[in-house]
């Protein structure tokens, strides 16, 4: 993955979902290649069905997102944009069933070869089961399809084989295999995400603002404080919050509480120079900023302009003035040079598997692989050393990730302690206290698990540079 952050979103819903909270009309019949089962020239138009429209929609994002070229996120946006006549409630929809099926597909399979004709038709089918109603469903299917969707739902996933009952790859089992309640965490995996927001402190307080949706069109979405962030609103549901007057008036962003709690780990104080390393989406950039209260230097590197382009307008909205977006090159950048040892406080948030956020973004399990985990390790050491660089002596380094694996998080900051003598490793659990915010921690790092915290999967280490050592 590249120096994104998928953690928190330059987009108003988390990674995947289009806004589909009420309105818009069903897509009319499909047309052409869009048409309904197996039509050929020539023959009468079939009367439209609804379930039978939407069963080929799914089953025709789907044939694209399996092939694994592109995130399933970006595959879902540029079908909507080539078929603009689906609705809010339409795209919703399609997305929620392109998503079960991701989370799902191991054991999927298995329950789509008992059946004849398409298999990706039969996976469509399967995602929307759990969307819609049975009585709706079945209007868009055969009698075939409708025995076969019995036996299906009658089977019992609890004796098949963990990966094939949890759906994920083999080597990816046998690494969760090694954690803590392995099981828990495979069935919370599988869990949609909700959705978590952050106050703009720099703005607004969240008790204020959870006041006005209690009293106005956003209490129908249960808004109420994330139990560990000072900063975060957890919401139900889906709604369309980039049309909402919080947002647009930088009150609001959407940010995994998880994420949140790096700012507080970070701990940056007024006039401060701070660097959030790999800025990606500009979230947490904009939180660091908030805390500093707009005063002192914050500088935001990502190695992507584009993507920095992309966070400007979330900056300018925010009402922040600290900021500095640079991009970078990969290695050696002369500008990252310029500020060797002069940082209070360096973040890295660094590119990874992103597996501690499967809820949302479940393709990322087929998607990566042993060998480009081998590679990101190899990254994300590179980034670490350059980043130390930037810290000045008595200044702190937080280095994170949204992986729930061990070669990507402790071991990666095993290895960086020993190379580097002048950082000591600090006690995350108490630096979050400090702040109010309490976390049960078994040891110094913040580990955080979506069947313990209900957060992505997360990590995080502190560490501090000696004072006194050479620049």
């Amino acid at each position: 993955m590249s120096r994104n952050d998928t953690r928190d979103a330059s987009r108003s819903r988390p990674r995947g979902r289009p806004a589909a909270a009420g309105g818009g009309r069903d897509a009319q019949a499909p047309r052409g290649k869009d048409a309904g089962r197996g039509q050929t020239a020539g023959q009468p138009a079939r009367p439209y069905v609804m379930a039978a429209a939407r069963i080929e929609q799914v089953r025709q994002v789907l044939g694209e997102v399996l092939q694994w070229k592109y995130p399933a996120d970006a595959v879902l946006s540029h079908w909507f944009r080539a078929h603009s006549n689906a609705g809010l409630r339409d795209r919703g929809e399609i997305a929620e069933a392109v998503f079960d099926v991701l989370r799902h597909l191991r054991r999927y399979r298995q329950f789509a070869e008992i059946g004849a004709g398409s298999g990706t038709r039969r996976l469509a089918v399967l995602g929307l089961a759990s969307v819609w109603p049975r009585e709706t469903l079945d209007t868009g299917l055969d009698e075939h399809e409708r025995a076969w969707l019995d036996h299906v739902l009658s089977l019992s996933a609890a004796g098949l084989p963990r990966a094939v009952r949890h759906s994920v790859p083999d080597w990816l089992d046998e690494r969760l295999a090694a954690l803590p309640d392995a099981e828990s965490l495979l069935q919370a995996l599988n869990v949609p995400a909700p959705l978590d927001l952050r106050i703009n402190p720099l703005k607004i307080e969240r008790e204020a603002l959870l006041a006005a949706w209690a009293a106005g069109p956003e209490a129908r979405w249960a808004a109420r404080p994330t139990p560990y962030s000072p900063w975060g609103i957890r919401i139900q549901g889906r709604p369309p919050v980039n049309r909402w007057g919080a947002f647009e008036r930088g009150e609001i962003e959407v940010q995994d509480e998880g994420s949140q709690l790096l700012a507080a780990l970070v701990a940056p104080r007024r006039g401060e120079m701070v660097i959030d390393y790999c800025a990606g989406a500009g979230g947490k950039t904009l939180l660091l900023g908030a805390l500093m209260r707009s005063t002192g230097r914050l500088y935001a590197f990502d190695v992507s302009a584009a993507r920095l382009a992309r966070a400007k307008p979330r900056f300018a909205r925010s009402g922040l003035s600290n900021i500095v977006p640079v991009a970078i090159a990969e290695r050696n950048d002369q500008r990252v040079k310029r500020l060797r040892g002069k940082a209070h406080r360096v973040l890295v948030d660094a590119p990874c598997s992103g597996l501690g956020t499967l809820r949302r973004n479940p393709d990322l399990k087929w998607r990566q692989h042993p060998e480009s985990l081998a590679q990101l390790r190899e990254t994300q050491a590179a980034i670490l050393r350059d980043a130390a660089a930037c810290v000045m002596p008595g200044g702190r380094l937080v280095y994170a990730s949204c992986s729930i694996l061990p070669e990507e998080n402790e071991q990666q900051v095993e290895a960086f302690l020993a190379a580097h003598p002048e950082f000591s490793l600090l006690d995350a659990g108490a630096i979050l206290a400090d702040r109010g915010i309490e976390v049960a921690l078994d040891g110094p790092f913040l580990r955080l698990r979506p069947d313990v915290h209900g957060t992505d999967g997360f990590f995080a280490a502190v560490m501090q540079r000696a004072k006194g050592t050479p620049e």
